[in-house]
Formats: C-alpha cells, structure tokens, sequence
C-alpha cells in the first residue's frame, strides 16, 4: 500500500511541479491562486515526484523515500516560517510553507511509521 502511496504522491508533485508551468493555472502570479511558482519551485516538485515513483519499485526505497522526503519537506517549512518566506534559492509564500509542513509530517508518518503488510 505504501508504494500505491509513493506514485500518487508521484502523480501530484509532478502535476503540480508541470501546473506551476502553464498559465492555465495560475491567477495572480500564483499557482491555484495560493502557492508560489517560480522555476526553481516547479523543478523541485517534478524532480520530488519522479524520485517517488523510481522509490515506488521497492517497498525499502519507498520507506527511505518518505523518510528523507519528510525531513527535507519539514526542513523547508521550518526555514520558510524562520525566514519569512526566503528560502535562499527560491521564494515562498505562507500557503507553500504550510504545505510543505503538511507534506513533511505525511511523509514521516509514512516512512517511520507504516510498516508492510504481509
């Protein structure tokens, strides 16, 4: 199941990092309205998501996905919410921090705590 979990999360970060992308999807200079989206942003959701579904192939790797992911993603929240937004490459607003909150700690239940199921 935790595989099924790693390609959906795959799926989302790579729409999202490709929706970040096309103006279809922005309004206000802001993807869906809320998040940030600048290239450097855009490339980090697809590069996530691709790395996803390559871990997706080994019950092992996804857990060490979800495990590393998590803490870069809280990682990235923390310094976002402490620096206001200024991520030292790359700029975000307050909704991308709190996402990337969200991500991190999905993703460390994940990785620590799911365990496989024979």
């Amino acid at each position: 199941m935790i595989r099924f979990i790693a390609v959906l999360f795959g799926i989302a970060f790579i729409f999202a990092g490709a929706a970040g992308f096309m103006h279809q999807f922005m309004t206000n200079g802001l993807l869906f309205g809320m998040f940030d989206a600048n290239s450097m942003h855009n490339i980090a959701y697809i590069v996530s998501g691709v790395i996803a579904i390559m871990a997706a192939t080994n019950y092992r790797l996804t857990r060490l996905y979800f495990q590393i992911f998590g803490i870069i993603y809280v990682l990235v929240a923390i310094i976002g919410f402490a620096r206001g937004g200024d991520l030292f490459i790359m700029h975000v607003h307050m909704a991308d921090n709190f996402l990337h909150l969200g991500i991190g700690v999905v993703a460390l239940l994940l990785g620590f705590y799911v365990v496989k199921q024979v």
